[in-house]
């Protein structure tokens, strides 16, 4: 890879996330000419699907069999059936991440075939992209969890109120189309088809829509085991491991913070010198997630050494909160519980950093540590005036008056 790409790769990354698709495909542009682009990135819970250009009427659907279909570091390039019609695209799958994405460019009828060198490049940018979306959903840091939680919860709603909708709709043609009262075979039976065939789709964008929103119990424990492993590979801590006994899916983002939480108690029980065995398990209950550490060490763990940091900020945005039981002589196990249901916020509990967008809480988080305009431009590579326009659009979203007020809102949302 060159300088150039790697320059390109940089201004595609330090991009907010709802512009990287954007400055991609116009990265791409001069190497795989397109009408538009597209993405299904399984490990984005809450915005899988995103397009630029001319994509209508592309939907999600129509790039699941991509997804599965596609040779992860082998772009491929033809015609496939895209938004109802036949057309030339470039698929690009990725497996840098354990949840496999794919990038559909739409070409015009006809285009030249591409060179494999910039197909080459292509791969490498994708997979570049979609490691760095990959690494906000295994930290799972509060801020984006709430995003990602309350847009999750809004699109489950939508998609089970058309699914019911749907469903009442054909159910109610096929009752029709069933009566013995119609006497017209042929009709009824091309039209009992139809609808079979409708509910049948219905029931396939259902279950795409569960295998992007949502990861196995099992192999979401699995990837935490294979996380944990190297933690402990040159310890003389053993490792014991009690993954759940069910055939259950989790929430995708409940799945990243589970694993997020456990790596970070881990780290904290290994800091005493007591210890030397450690098991981690996971138990769903009907309504919750009970994620628990637990070593043999002297007991003495005391409940300020947990923090107050980025563990406890998760659970609250899950609504969900750490057990703590301390036996002296015999260990300690510390439990995060989390419900599976998205938590009722109460009245004038939403954090008011939500309304902030992406570029706007990097440079309210350069305020809050204190740094001058000059600087956060420096850091973030923009004009000083830009960040001028930030930081006033930052004061009248939060609703302050000035940037101390800003950035006391920041540290007690932090």
């Amino acid at each position: 890879m060159d300088a150039t790409t790697l320059t390109t790769a940089y201004e595609i990354i330090r991009q907010p996330l709802g512009e990287i698709l954007p400055r991609l495909s116009a990265a791409l542009a001069p190497l795989v000419p397109h009408r538009g682009a597209a993405e299904l990135s399984t490990h984005c819970a809450h915005s899988p699907f995103k397009s630029v250009g001319e994509t209508d009427p592309l939907v999600a659907a129509d790039l699941a069999p991509l997804l599965d279909s596609g040779v992860p570091g082998s772009p491929w390039q033809g015609r496939a059936v895209v938004g109802g019609a036949v057309r030339e695209v470039v698929a690009v799958t990725s497996d840098a991440t354990a949840r496999r994405s794919v990038l559909v460019l739409l070409r015009d009828e006809g285009s030249a075939h591409v060179a494999e060198d910039a197909l080459a490049v292509v791969q490498a940018l994708w997979d570049l992209v979609t490691s760095h979306f990959d690494r906000f959903a295994v930290e799972a840091l509060p801020g984006a969890l709430a995003r990602s939680r309350a847009a999750a919860d809004t699109r489950a709603r939508v998609i089970a109120e058309l699914s019911t909708a749907h469903a009442a709709a054909f159910s109610g043609v096929l009752g029709v189309l069933r009566s013995r009262a119609l006497d017209d075979a042929t009709a009824r039976a091309t039209a009992t088809d139809l609808a079979v065939s409708a509910l049948v789709d219905m029931r396939a964008e259902t279950k795409r829509d569960r295998l992007i929103a949502e990861e196995p119990a099992r192999e979401a424990f699995a990837r935490l085991a294979d996380d944990l492993r190297p933690m402990l590979r040159h310890s003389a801590v053993r490792l014991e491991l009690g993954p759940p006994e069910t055939e259950r899916s989790l929430a995708a983002d409940v799945a990243h913070s589970a694993r997020a939480i456990v790596r970070a108690l881990l780290l904290v029980i290994l800091e005493q010198d007591s210890v030397r065995r450690v098991h981690v398990g996971w138990q769903l209950t009907e309504h919750e997630l009970r994620a628990a550490v637990r070593d043999d060490g002297s007991g003495g763990l005391d409940p300020c050494d947990l923090g107050a940091g980025s563990v406890t900020d998760r659970l609250e945005v899950l609504g969900g909160h750490l057990d703590m039981e301390a036996v002296p002589g015999w260990g300690t196990t510390i439990t995060a519980v989390i419900p599976l249901a998205t938590p009722d916020a109460p009245a004038g509990a939403a954090d008011p950093l939500t309304a902030l967008g992406d570029r706007e809480l990097e440079v309210l988080t350069r305020l809050a540590l204190g740094l001058r305009n000059r600087q956060i431009a420096g850091e973030l590579h923009i004009s000083e005036s830009t960040v001028k326009f930030h930081v006033a659009n930052i004061l009248t979203k939060l609703g302050v008056a000035s940037r101390g007020e800003a950035a006391a809102l920041f540290h007690k949302a932090a």
